[in-house]
This record gives structure tokens, C-alpha cells and sequence, in this order.
């Protein structure tokens, strides 16, 4: 097993530790290895030199787990090692390669020196410990690593010099500089490489760079070295190749442009390129499309890309643009040797000319921003082995035998390193959050970030968060990003001003939604003109089988700069759709929530057998009003006692299909909620957020949930609908619920009474009591019975008196399964499951069931227990929802568990696990660990249980749940106690 830590940490031969602490302490074991680490200084670099008072148990916790993935961790008396030799961390070798160049310098060995220098340096896969946190162990060991890198470096372009490749390290040079443009050295190396190269007035401007850097940033005149340096080349004296080593002028061309010295990630991206480069058959040349949004640094990726790769017979690069492929021809031909008189006047004729000159030649060309694959074509190499890279916005599907890329936006850690490097390393490391809140308003977008960087860099008494203040203002956001003749908004305007005027208007449109992806119903037009300019990004088929398009969201800014001040407000658009979004909305909830108490209707409006499910609006709209419903109250929806038989199979099809619908949707809706209101169309406004809460309880989308209330809330108050203001109350009481907060859910229940009248009152009436319920829960140590029981039954008893006086069967049932489930009644809970199977609302079947299950369960009818739960799963899975299911699986869980079968407990609580961690559902993930932590125990296998309740204690650690984190700790214990030995 080796080890890497110049650069991110890595593990060949094994998985690298995900947990920002478990890194940390597994760093600062290898950068001393072999030798022991105390366990005060673990502790002070694992705790970055604030340790808590429970910091050496919590190590000994780190550490068990650390060896679960890495071998060698010994514990030593007072301290900790690792058995690793030297030779297998890369920064011992590292310094052992630096030593050994040294000495092979000092015996006259100059290219085994510099051979040596080069394979220790390239070790180096980016910043020494680039992902540990810990200050205290970067500044220990990371800063002189980085010392000793930087003096490496200069150690072997002096050495390089002196073998004669000065013209070979300039580009490399120019890196360097570029990346620490205050170290004299680098500056010398780089003038001397210039002048060695027979570039004496460029070496000349280096000098003068060199001096305008150091007296504008320090106030100093350059020191005797560099001024050295600048005699030489001016006395026309200085290193020289050796006699005989003097390398002969290439007749071929070599065009690219320079590389960009702070390149930056893209690494899968530049892997990609050389591997399908490598892949090339011998009878054919191979072209490669780079594709993406305008500012996303495809340009940089395929020059950077190109400067790795050779090409014996030339690299050529053309921009591209709007430029006829006649005149970029011309340019090419001529690159290629052809004679300014001999070139062809006809395009055809250029076109042949071009191929005979490449068909024996082995080229890279780079064609940037192409247009068009007719642009393309005609400059296409044909020669065997030959390379083309090409940048387009466009995928250029039509290019026929080419391979394409989509090149999206940085990664978060990838945009941070390329701001730091244009604005500076010292800076981003004093401002981190800054630094990511500027990456985030620039949308990870290269262009945007290079812009940003560059501000900074010119600005040396601005702060990183003084910048990102002024890009929060989304109005003035694409002014503050333009450097130079560095601009997004240049960048987006020539695609925009390349679009026909019927794509234009539909691109301003889309500038009324601030979503950041969407499908072509939202504005009933076909969408993809747009992603072939690259203007839109296809994201590919959704859960509901719709295309779906994203955009950045400087797009999106540019859209809505463009929108008002060519067509006025987006309030006009937006308004336009309303209607249609919400008919469409209020379908797919009728299906999450069939029949809904005191609507007046007992059964699920099935849409006509040609309907398509989940399709855009025009499906058979639901009937509004009621015969039992108070009036102004939303409708959600409409059915018939008569009709033609209805098949099971395709009403559960279809039940599953609005499901994904709206979880399609969920982004897209969410946004339009706060457009509606920022809009000043409140009514829209509300009743979206109104018909989302169903999806929000199903998928555990509690941020979504409590935004869009939020919203809905003031947006009600605004419209002055009081019975809409109630029935969002009641919806926050459900989250307030769901999230275990029972008192603010009782206070949002209270609110809503007085603005609530007929058989809303019975529903508030109904969540109060389960609010009730579950304070009535006992406690640890209670003794007496809680008086929210007695309250909780009362409610219940009085809202079902009052659904059953109305007729109104959904509210029946919801009643008789919480009467139920409060006085633990298999009875009341079993005429529950018959009220919903007979209201078609297979959901609150399910429900009733887990009830049941939970009350077997707990009586220790463990066949009765399984029958309900296995039916329940039945259920969820043929629905398709995903977090019910997972909940069941728990409850199987614990149902295999008292029946003795281990392996199924285990196995289902596995997979309940990986659902929740997958939908971010942290508390019942939490449940998961510690029934997963039962098992193990019930298996003897303590250090199973460990790890499960770790990973437990984070999640209610995250959560501020300081019962279920006292729970772990005490199963912790219990585990230590079966293991009879300390970790």
C-alpha cells in the first residue's frame, strides 16, 4: 500500500478515508512515519489546536476506525504509528529523490541531477496536503514542502540550462513565474531560458515585468542577481548551449497558443483527450469535440490539453468564430509551408490543396469556437495519426466519425484552486468561506472566475468578501464580471446574437423563471435550438421521461437583463403560464392525496384511458368545488361513483407516474413558487405552495417544505385569503411535526383556528392531536402518564364525530388509524385500512398497515407483524415511493431481529440506510445505524457496532439530537464493555 500527500490525500491500494478528521489524523501519521506520534499532538493537529475535553476518547474512536481501511497503525506507549516504509509515502520519497539529485550535481553528474529533479518533482499531484484542514499540520509540514518544491524546481532549470534546453523549459518557466511572480530566482531562470533560446527582446521585457512586479507589490528595486541577469543579455553573455549540443531549428509549425500558466483541475476531462488520443486506429486520424457554455474554459482545457501532446510534423491552431472556413484555410496552408502566391483562390481547390499537404503528415490541430460542423469539415487533417481537438458551443452532431465531450463547470475544490491562482494563494487561504461564496456566484464558471480572480489581483486592498458582496446584487453581477476584455456578458452575447428572432424571444422568456432547469412544457416550445447554440445544457431524460435543460446562471441573469430590457417585467410571461402550471400541479397532488378530507369527494379522479401520464397541461381537468368543502378552498379533485371498470394495475401505473411527475418537477416548482411571488401574482403564489406539500411530506424535501410555506404564507397575507393562509398553516404543522418539533407545530395549528371555519377546523382539530401524541410519548424515568395522551384521544374522537356527521370518509379514515394507533387498537386501525382500501388511496393503506405492523410488533406477533409489512412494502415499491418503502424496511428490520434471522435484520436496515442517506434524510438514517448497531451486537461483532454508531453520532450530532446521540454513546459503551479491551 503506498501513500500520497503531495497533493490530495490518496491511497493506492486502498480507499482513502472519507471524514475530514479521519484525513487529518491519518496525514499527520504518514508525514512522521515511521516514527511514533505523541497523542497530545494528534490531538492538537486533528482538533486544529482546540482539542475538547473528550478529544483523546474521540481519537481512540478515529483511530479504531482508520484501521478498518489502512494497515500498520500501531498503538504505541503514549502515541500512535504507522508501519509504512519511508519509500511508500510520497513526500519521503520526495525528499529522498531531492537529496540523491543534489549529490549527483556535486559529483558532475548534470543530467542524471536533472533527471533526478524532474522524477522528484513529479511526484507532486497539486498543493501538499490540498484537503486536510488542519492549519497546524500545513504550516508544520506543507509550507517547507512547498519551499523545498520551489527550490527543486530552480535547481533543475539551472541544470537544464546547462544541458542546453533553456527554449524547452520557457513555457514551464513562465508557470512559475506567473504562480509566484515575487521570487527573484524564478525570474532569473526565466531570462536566462529566453536569452539561451536566441529571444533577447523577450527576455528583455521579462526583466522589465520582473522589476514592475516587485516595485509595485514591494517598493524594491530587483536584487544584484536578477540585475545580473539583465546585463548578460543586454553584454550579449550568459549560458549558451554547449558546443555539439546545439539542437536543430524544426522546419514544422508550432502554433498553439501559450498555455495558461494557472491551469486548474480537469482532470478527467484531460484524461479523456489523451487516452481516446492514444486509442487512435493507424489508418485514421481522430477528432475530438469539446462542448459546453459559453465562459466553461474549453478554449484553455484544449490548448492546455494540446501543449502535452506531440505531433512530429506540426501543431497547428486556428480561431475560428465567424470565419469563413476559406479564410481560415488560407491561414492553415500557409502554416504549412504553401507560398502566399500559390494558395488557391476557390474554396474547393483550398480544400483539396490541404488534404494533399496533411495526408502524409501527422498534426494536431486545435480549431477553436467553431461554429458549425460545415465550418469544421473542410479542415479536418486526413493523415493517419494525426490529432483534432475542436471547441465548439455546439456538440456538432453532424461531424461525422468524431468523439465529443461535454465540458460542464468546475468542482467546487477545482474553482477554488483557480481563483486562488489568480488572485493568490495567501489571500484564499485567509478568506476560505469568501473564496467559496465567490466560486458559488460565479457559478463555478471558469471565465467568471478567471474575471473575479483578475479584480482581485489589480485590487490588493480588497477583501475577498468585499468582492462577493458586490457579486450578491444579481443586478449588477455580469457588470462587476468584466476585467479587460474579459467579459460574460460579451461571452454570451454572440450566442444570443446568433439565434434567429423566434429562439431569441423564447430564450428572454425563459429569463422569467429563476429554476435552474426545466422541461419544454413550461412554455409548450421545443427547447433544444437553444441547447445547440449552447445557451441550454441537455440534462437527458428525467425520472418522468421528459428531456430536461438546464443552464448556468449567469445564462440565466443574461436571459433576464435581456427580457427587461427588450419586453418589460417578467410579470407578463409568467403570468401567461400560471394557470397551466397550476391545473398541472393540482393533478399530480390529487394523485399523491386522494380524496383529501372535506373536499366532499371519496375518490381518486383517474385521467381518460388516452391521457398521457405525467404529459404536459391538457389532460381532463379536475372538477372544482364541492358539495361538502368550504368554499374558496382550493379543489383537488374530482371522481364518479359510475364510469367503466378501472383496472388496479393501471391506476397504481398511473399513481407512480404523478409521483415522479411532480418529483421531476420539485426544483422547477419550488422556483416558480417565489417567481409567482416576486411577480406580485400572490394567488398563484400560495396555492403552488400549497399543492407541493404532499411531495415535500413524501420525499422528506423539508427545505423545500419550509421555504415554499414560507412563501405561500406572505403571499396569502398579501392576497388577504384567509382560508389560504389556514390551510398552509396546516401544512407547516405537518413539518414542524415531521421534524419532531411538536410545540412550534401545536403554535402554527393555534394560528390557523381562528381563520378556519366548517371541516378545516376538524382537520386542524385531527394534527393537533397527533401533535399531542407524540408529546404524550413516555420519557426515560416518567412515572406518571402524560396528560397529551387523554387531550390527544379527545381530539381524535371529536374531528371523527364530526367527518363522520359530514360524510366525509377520507377524513373517517385518517381518524380511525390515529384513534387507533394512540390507544394501540387492532380493531380501529384494521376498519382504518378497509375506510382507505375503499377510497382507492393505496398511500393511507399503506400507512394503516405499518400501524399495524408497529402495534404486532410490539405485542410480539411477529407472523402478524411481517404479513402487515411485507404488504406495506408491497405497496411502496409498486408505487414507487422510495422513503415509505425504506421506513418498512426498518420495521422489517426490527421484526427479523426478534425472529432471530440476523443476516435479514442487517440486510434490510443496510438498505433503508442507503435510501435515506441517498434522499439526505439524516434522522431516519440515524435510526438505520443504530438498528444496524443492534444487530451487531446481537451478533457479538462490537466492532461492527462501533462503526455503525460513529457514523450514528454524526448524524444526531448534525441534527442537535442529543437523546439519540446519548443512546449511541451508551450502546458505544456497552460495545467496549463486550470487547473487554480499549480501542
Amino acid at each position: 500500500m503506498r501513500f500520497g500527500v503531495l497533493g490530495p490525500l490518496r491511497v493506492d491500494g486502498g480507499r482513502a478515508p472519507g471524514p475530514a478528521k479521519h484525513r487529518t489524523l491519518l496525514a499527520a501519521l504518514l508525514l512522521s512515519a515511521p516514527e511514533q506520534v505523541p497523542v497530545e499532538r494528534l490531538m492538537s493537529v486533528v482538533w486544529d489546536d482546540r482539542p475538547p475535553a473528550s478529544a483523546e476518547s474521540v481519537l481512540r474512536v478515529y483511530v479504531s476506525a482508520l484501521r478498518k481501511q489502512v494497515d500498520g497503525i500501531r498503538t504505541v506507549p503514549g502515541g500512535y504509528l504507522i508501519e509504512v516504509m519511508p519509500d511508500d509515502v510520497d513526500c519521503h520519497r520526495f525528499e529522498r529523490l531531492v537529496a540523491a539529485a543534489r549529490q549527483a550535481r556535486a559529483a558532475g553528474q548534470v543530467a542524471e541531477a536533472a533527471d533526478g529533479f524532474r522524477a522528484a518533482l513529479g511526484l507532486w499531484r497539486g498543493q501538499a496536503l490540498a484537503d486536510i484542514e488542519s492549519s497546524s499540520l500545513r504550516r508544520a509540514h506543507a509550507v517547507p514542502l512547498e519551499e523545498l518544491r520551489l527550490t527543486a524546481l530552480e535547481e533543475r532549470v539551472e541544470l537544464e540550462l546547462r544541458l542546453g534546453r533553456g527554449a524547452e523549459m520557457i513555457g514551464e518557466l513562465r508557470a512559475l513565474v506567473g504562480a509566484h511572480p515575487l521570487r527573484e530566482r524564478a525570474w532569473v531562470r526565466l531570462i536566462e531560458a529566453l536569452h539561451q533560446a536566441g529571444r533577447r527582446s523577450e527576455a528583455l521585457g521579462a526583466y522589465q515585468d520582473a522589476r514592475r512586479t516587485l516595485v509595485e507589490e514591494l517598493g524594491l528595486e530587483p536584487g544584484a542577481e536578477l540585475t545580473a541577469a539583465q546585463q548578460r543579455v543586454l553584454s550579449g553573455t550568459g549560458p549558451r548551449p554547449p558546443v555539439g549540443d546545439v539542437r536543430r531549428a524544426d522546419a514544422v509549425s508550432d502554433e498553439l497558443p501559450p498555455d495558461v500558466a494557472d491551469f486548474t483541475g480537469r482532470r478527467q476531462a484531460l484524461d479523456w483527450i489523451r487516452r481516446t488520443a492514444g486509442e487512435q486506429a493507424p489508418a485514421a486520424p481522430v477528432h475530438l469535440v469539446l462542448h459546453g457554455s459559453p465562459g466553461c474554459g474549453k478554449s484553455a482545457l484544449a490548448v492546455h490539453a494540446a501543449t502535452g501532446i506531440d505531433r512530429p510534423d506540426g501543431r497547428l491552431y486556428a480561431a475560428l468564430g465567424a470565419r469563413p472556413a476559406g479564410a481560415v484555410l488560407e491561414d492553415l496552408l500557409r502554416s504549412l509551408g504553401c507560398p502566399d502566391g500559390a494558395v488557391p483562390p476557390a474554396l474547393d481547390d483550398r480544400v483539396r490543396l490541404y488534404r494533399t499537404m496533411t495526408a502524409r503528415r501527422r498534426l494536431l490541430v486545435v480549431l477553436d469556437d467553431a461554429a458549425d460542423e460545415a465550418q469544421v469539415r473542410p479542415l479536418l487533417p486526413t493523415g493517419p495519426g494525426s490529432l483534432t481537438l475542436v471547441t465548439s458551443r455546439s456538440s456538432l452532431p453532424g461531424l461525422e466519425a468524431a468523439r465529443t465531450y461535454e465540458l460542464g463547470v468546475l468542482d467546487e475544490d477545482e474553482a477554488v484552486a483557480m481563483l486562488a491562482g489568480v488572485a493568490g494563494h495567501e489571500r484564499v487561504r485567509a478568506e476560505p468561506e469568501a473564496a467559496r461564496r465567490i466560486v458559488r456566484l460565479c457559478g463555478h464558471l471558469p471565465l467568471a472566475l478567471r474575471i473575479a480572480g483578475s479584480r482581485l489581483a489589480r485590487k490588493p486592498g480588497w477583501t475577498l468578501d468585499h468582492l462577493a458582496g458586490r457579486l450578491g446584487d444579481e443586478r449588477r453581477r455580469l457588470d462587476e464580471l468584466s476585467a479587460g476584455d474579459l467579459a460574460v456578458r460579451g461571452s454570451l452575447a454572440l450566442g444570443y446574437r446568433g439565434l434567429p428572432d423566434p429562439e431569441r424571444r423564447l430564450l428572454r422568456e425563459l429569463g422569467a423563471w429563476s429554476a435552474p432547469d426545466f422541461a419544454s412544457w413550461v412554455l409548450g416550445q421545443d427547447l433544444e435550438p437553444l441547447a445547440e447554440a449552447g445557451l441550454l445544457q441537455s440534462r437527458g431524460l428525467d425520472e418522468a421521461g421528459q428531456e430536461r435543460y438546464g443552464w448556468h446562471d449567469l445564462t440565466r441573469l443574461y436571459a433576464a437583463e435581456r427580457l427587461s430590457e427588450e419586453d418589460g417585467v417578467p410579470g407578463g410571461v409568467l403570468a401567461v403560464r400560471a394557470q397551466a402550471i397550476l391545473e398541472r400541479t393540482r393533478q399530480a397532488r390529487a394523485a399523491l392525496l386522494p380524496a383529501e378530507p372535506g373536499t366532499g369527494r371519496t375518490e381518486v379522479h383517474r385521467p381518460e384511458h388516452d391521457a398521457p401520464a405525467g404529459g404536459p397541461p391538457g389532460e381532463p381537468a379536475l372538477e372544482s368545488g364541492s358539495a361538502g368543502g368550504p368554499p374558496g378552498e382550493p379543489a383537488l379533485e374530482s371522481g364518479s361513483a359510475g364510469g367503466p371498470p378501472w383496472d388496479p394495475a393501471l391506476e397504481t401505473g398511473w399513481l407512480r407516474q404523478e409521483a415522479r411527475w411532480l418529483s421531476a418537477e420539485r426544483r422547477f416548482l419550488v422556483a416558480t413558487v417565489d417567481d409567482f411571488y416576486r411577480a406580485g401574482l400572490y394567488e398563484a403564489a400560495w396555492r403552488l405552495a400549497f399543492y407541493l406539500t404532499p411531495l415535500f411530506e413524501l420525499g422528506a424535501h423539508h427545505d423545500d417544505w419550509h421555504a415554499t410555506t414560507a412563501i405561500g404564507l406572505d403571499a396569502a397575507r398579501a392576497a388577504g385569503h384567509r382560508r389560504g393562509e389556514a390551510l398552509l398553516l396546516r401544512g407547516l404543522a405537518d413539518l414542524h411535526r415531521a421534524e419532531g418539533r411538536t410545540d412550534a407545530a401545536a403554535a402554527a395549528l393555534r394560528a390557523a383556528q381562528p381563520l378556519a371555519e366548517g371541516l378545516e377546523l376538524a382537520r386542524i382539530m385531527l394534527r393537533l392531536g397527533l401533535v399531542q401524541a407524540l408529546q404524550a410519548r413516555p420519557r426515560p424515568g416518567a412515572t406518571r402518564p402524560s396528560p397529551q395522551a387523554a387531550q390527544a384521544e379527545q381530539a381524535f374522537v371529536r374531528a371523527l364525530r364530526a367527518f363522520e356527521e359530514a360524510g366525509d370518509r377520507r377524513g373517517r379514515a385518517d381518524a380511525l388509524r390515529a384513534l387507533g394507533a394512540l390507544r394501540q387498537d387492532d380493531e380501529l386501525l384494521r376498519e382504518s385500512l378497509a375506510a382507505y382500501q375503499e377510497l382507492g388511496d393505496p398511500r393511507g393503506e399503506a400507512e394503516a398497515l405499518l400501524d399495524l405492523a408497529r402495534l404486532h410488533l410490539a405485542a410480539c406477533r411477529l407472523p402478524q407483524a411481517r404479513d402487515c409489512v411485507e404488504r406495506r412494502l408491497g405497496l411502496n415499491r409498486r408505487l414507487g415511493d422510495r422513503l415509505p418503502e425504506a421506513v418498512a424496511l426498518l420495521v422489517l428490520a426490527e421484526v427479523a431481529r426478534a425472529e432471530g434471522a440476523l443476516d435479514a435484520a442487517a440486510s434490510a436496515a443496510g438498505e433503508a440506510l442507503e435510501t435515506f442517506t441517498r434522499y439526505g434524510d439524516r434522522r431516519n438514517a440515524g435510526q438505520a445505524l443504530m438498528v444496524l448497531a443492534g444487530t451487531a451486537l446481537d451478533r457479538d461483532d462490537a466492532d461492527g457496532a462501533v462503526d455503525a454508531l460513529v457514523s450514528a453520532m454524526g448524524e444526531f450530532d448534525g441534527l442537535g439530537d442529543q437523546e439519540g446521540k446519548a443512546e449511541a454513546v451508551r450502546l458505544v459503551q456497552e460495545a467496549h464493555r463486550r470487547r473487554g479491551q480499549r480501542i
